[in-house]
């Protein structure tokens, strides 16, 4: 047993991605949506331990979650619509992340994200062609 302080001072805490991460809530410092965790991006410590280094949202990384001719389509219709590479996934960096509980909380403002490529060619594509949409209604 490791009892040495300076040995665990430092050290991440132990969660379970699975229960503690995918698809929960991504809120940022002022609360507003951010997302949700579609998936996670992991890396290989030297002494074996699965570390979370990002969080994946959008359609980027849940189509791989579905499989198949479904997430296939996913992808594509992620990829043509947002301009991304079919492989890319909006990327939070674990960092960012303040604390968990029932929703992810980062310490940052979503306006800082790259994780709004879906819903920008949704607004500027769809909503903003709809007459009177860029009317302001005060």
């Amino acid at each position: 047993m490791n009892t040495d302080p300076r040995e665990t001072a430092h050290r991440t805490p132990e969660i379970d991605a699975q229960d503690s991460l995918l698809d929960r809530q991504i809120v940022d410092r002022d609360r507003r949506l951010a997302g949700k965790v579609d998936d996670v991006e992991l890396e290989e410590r030297e002494d074996g331990r699965l570390v979370v280094t990002a969080l994946l949202t959008g359609p980027g990384a849940l189509g791989p979650r579905f499989g198949g001719p479904i997430g296939a389509v996913v992808r594509r219709t992620w990829s043509l619509l947002s301009g991304k590479d079919i492989d890319t996934a909006n990327r939070i960096e674990f960092e960012l992340v303040s604390h968990i509980d029932t929703v992810v909380h980062l310490g940052v403002a979503k306006a800082s994200l790259d994780v709004e490529g879906f819903e920008r060619w949704v607004r500027t594509r769809i909503i903003e062609a709809i007459p009177g949409a860029e009317q302001d209604p005060s």
